[in-house]
């Protein structure tokens, strides 16, 4: 980001798992800026969740409220973004995050994906892991093998914490000038 951008968002992607909310809410914390998740923010302005987004109208229509959502966050700035796994699929939504401020991609490994995704926290809030988690992880893996690459940086979560991920970001982002 040059010094033109500093009051643009920082715009976090990645497949589920990968941590992007924790490290969203660490890096603004850091920054004393806002952290959204448009997750959140879906369900907050929907007024319901997105496991019953998903039953009750299909994920055409969250695809659309992500959109939505994703386009209002946005257009403010000094925002980190946390985005869902999937926002990613719907090209408009790729040129608002790419004209939005910086896209990182976080990533890990598949295993670590599936221990992350079937813990106990994440039990019934993941809507397209219905039935075998294990075998969606893997065929949502392979559909979006090349989703995450339009990002400007990307950065592998596999044997990081949300801590080390955040303090990395934190020393490639510029300084401000005092």
């Amino acid at each position: 980001m040059s010094g033109n951008d500093s009051s643009r968002n920082i715009i976090i992607v990645g497949f589920m798992g990968t941590g992007k909310s924790t490290v969203s809410r660490l890096l603004a914390e850091r920054l004393g800026w806002e952290s959204k998740d448009t997750d959140e923010e879906i369900e907050r302005l929907a007024g319901r969740s997105i496991k019953e987004m998903f039953s009750e109208d299909g994920e055409e229509v969250f695809r659309d409220w992500e959109s939505k959502v994703l386009a209002d966050v946005l257009g403010r700035g000094r925002q980190v973004v946390a985005t869902g796994g999937g926002a990613v699929l719907r090209e408009v939504n790729r040129r608002a995050m790419l004209s939005g401020g910086w896209v990182i991609a976080l990533t890990a490994d598949k295993q670590s994906l599936i221990r992350r995704v079937t813990s106990a926290a994440a039990a019934g809030t993941r809507p397209l892991l219905a039935g075998d988690a294990e075998e969606r992880v893997t065929a949502l893996l392979e559909t979006r093998r090349h989703a995450y690459d339009f990002a400007h940086v990307s950065v592998d979560t596999t044997q990081r914490s949300p801590s080390e991920v955040t303090e990395l970001l934190i020393r490639w982002l510029p300084q401000p000038k005092s």
